[in-house]
């Protein structure tokens, strides 16, 4: 265990340190520890199952361990990594692109920690060089590579209406050019370990900043009209307003009790969407802020809200709900989810 200390950390804790530093870097801290602690079990999982696939392909199939690895394990790899982040972001688990950048890059760190250690054991003997190689350059390459699914995903579902699962090809695609070029080794292994460590730094930098800009946008713009139509509800002026005037209109298609239910959903929505953008805005300006008691019993009504309307009483109101990425994300922030 003395001879395998010196390999163990630097096949493990490069990845783990630049994981913490993305994490130290996001100004908001939406990411909960024990969110990244899931999601690196989730890329470990992901790395046992690929191994398992790769392993029947090599012994089922006539193909060389070299071309598994430049052309096919690239591919089966990199769509299992995503596929967990697919499903965050589906689930509107992530609400900006720092968070995805976060998560991606956490799933690829428990899938390298699991094949570095694999490594380790099947070659404990094997020189120091190559441990360096390893963690430097091949563990960092699998978060990279997992980062830029989450972050290109994220990006383009926040310009669409809503999610399709097109939005994460354009990333895959990327992570798997990049998986393929790094195992071809058209660069010596200590030039391409060089290079991922100067462009990864970089590039995360780049999408932090546009990030946090997007996100003060979203918070200053989003603030002002979630407080304008929550006064106007609380104040009783809505029937002045197109919402009400709209909302009046449904009297004749739904029963009053369910437009009623309809302005109470717009109520709730605008509370809590007032309370998650206060709850960033501390963040960002370094207080703790302690869960919310009231804010998860509202969620809750929000939830029994949208049964009790139904799936056509929410398309009747879908022109006035917040139904974008941002919005369905607060709701389960302060959910604790």
């Amino acid at each position: 265990m003395i001879d395998l200390a010196l390999p163990l950390a630097i096949a493990l804790l490069p990845v783990l340190v630049f994981l913490g530093c993305l994490i130290v870097m996001d100004s908001f801290k939406l990411v909960r520890l024990a969110a990244v602690i899931r999601t690196i079990l989730a890329g470990a999982a992901v790395a046992l199952l690929c191994y398992g696939f790769n392993t029947l392909l090599l012994t089922g199939l006539p193909i060389s361990t070299t071309t598994l690895t430049r052309y096919i394990a690239p591919v089966i790899e990199e769509a299992g990594k995503a596929a967990f982040l697919i499903y965050l972001i589906r689930a509107n688990k992530v609400g900006f692109m720092v968070d995805a950048a976060i998560r991606g890059f956490a799933i690829g760190t428990g899938f390298a920690i699991l094949e570095n250690l694999h490594y380790i054991q099947m070659r404990p003997e094997a020189h120091l060089f190559i441990w360096v190689i390893r963690g430097f350059g091949t563990a960092m390459m699998h978060g990279g590579a997992t980062a830029i699914v989450g972050v290109a995903s994220k990006a383009l579902l926040d310009r669409a209406d809503r999610w399709r699962l097109l939005l994460a090809v354009p990333g895959l695609l990327l992570a798997i050019l990049l998986h393929m070029v790094y195992n071809h080794f058209f660069m010596s292994p200590l030039a391409s370990t060089i290079f991922i460590l100067i462009a990864l730094p970089l590039v995360t930098l780049v999408v932090f900043r546009r990030s946090e800009e997007s996100t003060r946008e979203w918070l200053g713009y989003g603030f002002d009209i979630d407080r304008e139509l929550l006064a106007m509800i609380t104040s009783g002026t809505l029937a002045e307003n197109r919402i009400g005037q709209y909302l009046h209109s449904l009297k004749d298609r739904f029963p009053p009790e369910t437009v009623a239910d309809m302005l109470c959903i717009l109520r709730v929505q605008s509370e809590l969407a007032i309370k998650a953008k206060g709850v960033l805005l501390m963040k960002e300006a370094g207080f703790t802020v302690p869960p919310d008691p009231e804010a998860a019993a509202q969620v809750e009504e929000l939830r029994f809200l949208e049964k009790s309307i139904g799936r056509t009483g929410l398309l009747a109101l879908k022109p006035f709900l917040r139904t974008r990425g941002q919005d369905l994300w607060q709701v389960n922030f302060l959910a604790g989810e």
